[in-house]
């Protein structure tokens, strides 16, 4: 109904049209798939160093620092290319980045530490920065000054959307893995009677609860399944994110178009143009 009703309105919220120009469609993807993908596995990648590791909460801020550092960073350098640099050169090989770095967080094992994550995080931070910074201007430079605020509300929405749908897909992915490999990990042990009790606790998350239920002398066994069981389940969920990343980088590259941007010609190899009042300074920035 919000789609018919759109459709026929004269002033619209989600101009349809819109969606008729590839660049457009392209920051979209961008949008939805970075929060997808890099963003929603923070979630996991937070629970396993907490659960899985035993890190506090502020150990855990300090081990991620290495990845918001390179965001950091890498946003500044964005910045700087975007005047030089056709946007989908820094977009598409960001996610392509984002992709490498997800790929190298994978293949962890229950006996690993949290430097196993450090060159796959520090990769795909670098990916984020680059992708940040020019898809705020993405969002807004297809379309005139004044509806500019729609086009950046519209972005922002994919944004929401990619983060509420990839934490709740790849929880669920997780849950579904962690909970078959635990069951496996338990099946020839002498808990094997509560393998799927206990594989249950590890995809909702209360598997230290369940571990403390277990007789003394084989919580040894039960941690051991849990931990194993939700580590298999993050490096499936790593690899789901990786691709997400890879085939926005494909699609990325192919739909977003300097020629669509309001103000540039079909041979400009610049970037979208710089806001030049406070206001659209502000919408960029919101975006």
């Amino acid at each position: 109904m919000f789609l018919v009703i759109e459709a026929r309105s004269r002033a619209p919220m989600l101009d349809l049209h819109l969606l008729k120009v590839p660049t457009f469609n392209g920051g979209l993807i961008a949008a939805f798939a970075i929060s997808a993908s890099l963003f929603s596995l923070l979630t996991y990648v937070v629970l396993y160093l907490q659960n899985v590791l035993g890190s506090s909460a502020i150990d855990t801020g300090l081990r991620l620092l290495p990845m918001t550092g390179a965001i950091f960073f890498t946003a500044g350098l964005a910045g700087r290319l975007t005047g030089h640099v056709p946007t989908r050169f820094l977009i598409g090989p960001g996610f392509a980045l984002i992709g490498v770095g997800l790929l190298l967080m994978r293949g962890i094992t229950p006996s690993d530490d949290w430097t196993h994550l450090l060159p796959g995080m520090i990769v795909a931070g670098v990916g984020a920065g680059l992708v940040n910074v020019p898809l705020a201007s993405t969002a807004v430079g297809v379309v005139e000054p004044a509806r500019a605020g729609m086009a950046s509300g519209i972005n922002s929405t994919l944004r929401q959307v990619g983060i509420a749908t990839g934490v709740a897909a790849l929880g669920s992915i997780l849950a579904s893995q962690a909970s078959s490999a635990t069951v496996s990990h338990l099946t020839r042990t002498p808990l094997a009677g509560r393998a799927h009790q206990l594989a249950e606790s590890v995809s909702d998350g209360s598997a230290l609860g369940a571990i403390q239920a277990v007789p003394p002398h084989l919580r040894g066994i039960a941690a051991g399944a849990a931990r194993t069981g939700f580590v298999d389940g993050l490096n499936v969920i790593l690899l789901v994110g990786a691709v997400v990343a890879l085939v926005a980088a494909a699609l990325t590259l192919v739909l977003i178009r300097q020629r669509d941007f309001v103000g540039q010609g079909a041979g400009s190899r610049g970037a979208p143009p710089q806001p030049q009042t406070e206001a659209e300074r502000a919408t960029i920035a919101a975006g």
